[in-house]
């Protein structure tokens, strides 16, 4: 029962946070009647500021999560929502907008609160299931929300004003969840409990590193985990300081960013989610280009909640396939992403809005696939400490480099280019992370061939020496 009221509380948060029936056509809203706000405005002076607000706003709330024990950042994501939605219901103008997409993009980053806050509350025999409860809720959400605005324009020809008055109503509900949730007492790194690191079973991702198939990804971190996980018990013992954490911070992550092969799938994690949250930032504004919303009817709700379906089952099919990823994942990731380059370029010169939403759905489900992959490689040689922190490294780099792609081609400040041309640049993005992987794949491979031989050299010289040595005696 003491894990079930939380979990109950934060899976009704993460269902109505998460219906949002008007999300889909967000675009159209905005460029209709109701706003009157011109393509330029909407794609290079508004929808730019989320990315910024995200940037800025992720490291200061990844800390201050820790700091205050979760519960009053989950709030604050409520808070945010609720007044993002407020803003889009009452306000006009380009900078009320631009006012809207801060406080969306302080939800978004306060989103680690809402990932975390379970770990806390809960025993860690429990974490994969409330964790999968939890995922789920939001995904299921998020695909209930884009098929009800659909059915809602498409069949009962309501106008879009009235989604966002249904999605303030959810987000609403969404905030009253969190005041009802058990306060914390620890947390992952400033309010540590010595004795329960000491005493904490292995976690799930612990469980998973002993499974790991090949040494390179072991032997790094496993070697050093006892005196870090010592160290980590330690700061925390004595209250640790903003400082000291810092410190903390930046030797584990030096210390797991020593191992190559994850790395690898760092890195692509870093590079896939920036041209991934780009494609999904833009692609309303592209799909209004092909097919106009005031000249006909669009069917934005039903491709989204299709790609979001489908990108759910592609991730629980990696469990699934009979794929050894440490040693194919660098083509692995050079052959998908060659798939998702190819869909963003179908999207850009194909204006056929069919082949547009096929393209859309088949890239998300591509994504949703390797970054569920990703997850697990990483995560299979972490511990929770470490786990959050990577990840939310990772999440970081990605928006940074976001940042400077949205800068230089979205951006008034920078190239300002139309949405065909930006989606030109996107595909030809991902075609460099497919370069960049089948490099480091045919690197590996040959590496690998190499080195064979001389293990099989090595062993047949000791079989000899040992042969050698009993004919002696």
């Amino acid at each position: 029962m003491h894990e079930v009221y939380p979990t109950l509380l934060l899976c009704v948060y993460g269902f109505f946070s998460n219906l949002r029936p008007s999300e889909p056509f967000l675009t159209a809203y905005l460029m209709g009647p109701d706003k009157n706000l011109t393509e330029t405005q909407v794609v290079n002076e508004i929808y730019p500021v989320w990315t910024y607000s995200y940037l800025v706003l992720l490291f200061p709330i990844f800390l201050a999560t820790d700091y205050l024990c979760y519960k009053p950042v989950l709030i604050l994501q409520a808070t945010g929502l609720v007044v993002t939605y407020v803003l889009l219901l009452k306000v006009q103008g380009l900078l009320a907008m631009q006012l809207l997409e801060f406080f969306f993009g302080l939800a978004t980053a306060s989103e680690v609160a809402y990932y975390s806050y379970i770990y806390s509350v809960v025993e860690p025999a429990h974490y994969q299931r409330v964790t999968g409860y939890c995922r789920s809720v939001t995904l299921f959400g998020s695909a209930a929300g884009s098929l009800t605005g659909q059915l809602l324009l498409s069949v009962a020809k309501v106008q879009l004003l009235h989604l966002v008055i249904i999605t303030l109503t959810s987000a609403a509900v969404a905030f009253v969840a969190p005041w009802f949730l058990p306060m914390p007492k620890r947390s992952m790194f400033f309010h540590k409990s010595p004795v329960a690191a000491q005493e904490r079973p292995p976690s799930t991702s612990t469980a998973l590193l002993d499974k790991a198939e090949d040494a390179d990804i072991k032997l790094p971190l496993k070697s050093h985990n006892a005196s870090m996980v010592s160290e980590s018990s330690e700061a925390g013992s004595h209250s640790s300081g903003f400082v000291d954490v810092l410190l903390m911070l930046f030797k584990d992550l030096l210390q797991c960013y020593r191992c190559r092969p994850l790395l690898a799938w760092s890195i692509w994690w870093a590079l896939a989610t920036c041209g991934y949250f780009q494609v999904i930032n833009y692609v309303q504004p592209l799909w209004e280009k092909v097919r106009p919303s005031h000249d006909y009817e669009i069917y934005n709700g039903y491709v989204e909640t299709l790609s979001t379906l489908l990108g759910a089952l592609a991730a629980l099919l990696v469990s699934y396939l009979p794929v050894c990823w440490t040693l194919w994942g660098e083509l692995a990731l050079c052959v998908l992403s060659l798939l998702m380059a190819v869909c963003v370029f179908v999207m850009d010169t194909v204006k056929n809005i069919w082949l547009c939403y096929s393209s859309y759905v088949l890239f998300r489900a591509t994504y949703m696939l390797l970054i569920t992959v990703a997850s697990y490689q990483i995560a299979a040689s972490l511990s929770m400490q470490r786990y959050a922190l990577v990840f939310g490294m990772n999440t970081f780099m990605a928006l940074l480099l976001q940042s400077l792609l949205t800068v230089v081609v979205v951006d008034t400040a920078g190239l300002s280019l139309d949405v065909f041309t930006q989606f030109f640049v996107y595909g030809g993005y991902f075609a460099v992370i497919c370069l960049v992987f089948f490099i480091a794949g045919v690197c590996k491979l040959a590496t690998r061939r190499r080195s064979e031989p001389a293990v099989l050299a090595n062993s047949l010289a000791v079989t000899e020496s040992l042969s050698a040595t009993s004919s002696c005696s």
